[in-house]
């Protein structure tokens, strides 16, 4: 079940903005302080503006992972990234730890989500990533039951999409029990292509300050492998605005850029484009 890839192309690259802003350290962290508010601040006053203008000037569509809070609280700059053509992929309504959820406020929280998205984009997301990359038993049933093309949130490929098995059954003696593959494609994601772990210092919970130059190589490197070992794949790379948008690290997602467009079978492409070009067998 491979990805068509538009002639001449070999890899599919989608940048992935999770535009989190105050509702990463709402939802995930439980932290409501000025001083944890400012970061989200920092991240849609500084961070969107900077990352709209490397996109803008490389010529790049993206998928911006927002909760519906995010749209609420910083409309201007949510509209600049509408207006700008990139697409807005369900990101939950407040950055919900979804694990944590029960079965009915699962459900609830995913009929907000689809009628802000409504509200604020005017139109149903036709992809999903789950808030901190994980889910409950629920959740892909969930996302068939919606109508949701893909999901990029889980981990059990690197450069392939597939059609994730849930576990139906754990068993530590006997082994484990897979159900049937979901509807929706799985668009892989990996946290060594993710800047949040290596650079948002998180005192107690995530030490950050990973050099920006190391994290460049990593990245680097794995574009360079699945460029030369994984043909019609796909590298999902993983950027949040008050992360990426510091000035040291925009400099190194543009030389990231920079990097994959020096090559010619490389596609920038939204995931919903490369869901596009998805041909089951």
């Amino acid at each position: 079940m491979p990805l068509n890839l538009p002639e001449g192309k070999r890899l599919a690259v989608n940048i992935g903005a999770d535009f989190d802003a105050h509702a990463a350290w709402m939802g995930s962290f439980n932290l409501t302080s000025p001083s944890y508010l400012s970061r989200g601040e920092f991240g849609a006053e500084v961070g969107v503006p900077r990352i709209l203008n490397v996109l803008r000037r490389h010529d790049i569509r993206a998928t911006f992972c927002t909760p519906t809070h995010t749209m609420a609280t910083f409309p201007e700059q949510f509209r600049a990234i509408v207006d700008a053509g990139h697409e807005i992929a369900a990101h939950g309504c407040y950055h919900e730890a979804v694990p944590t959820l029960d079965p009915a406020e699962e459900r609830r929280l995913m009929e907000v989500t689809l009628q802000q998205h409504q509200r604020y984009v005017g139109v149903r997301p036709r992809g999903y990533r789950s808030p901190a990359w994980d889910f409950t038993a629920l959740t892909p049933a969930l996302l068939d039951e919606f109508g949701f093309d893909w999901d990029s949130s889980l981990m059990g490929r690197d450069f392939q999409p597939y059609h994730p098995r849930p576990v139906v059954t754990l068993d530590r003696e006997n082994g484990n029990t897979f159900g049937e593959p979901a509807k929706f494609l799985e668009f892989p994601v990996s946290w060594y292509l993710d800047d949040f772990p290596p650079t948002e210092y998180v005192p107690g919970m995530n030490p950050g300050f990973t050099p920006i130059n190391a994290l460049l190589e990593q990245w680097i490197a794995q574009f360079d492998y699945a460029y030369a070992n994984e043909p019609n794949g796909v590298l999902c790379l993983t950027v949040h605005p008050q992360c990426i948008g510091r000035a040291h690290h925009i400099t190194a997602l543009e030389r990231f850029i920079e990097h994959v467009g020096a090559h010619d079978g490389a596609w920038f492409a939204s995931l919903s484009e490369i869901y596009d070009v998805w041909a089951e067998e």
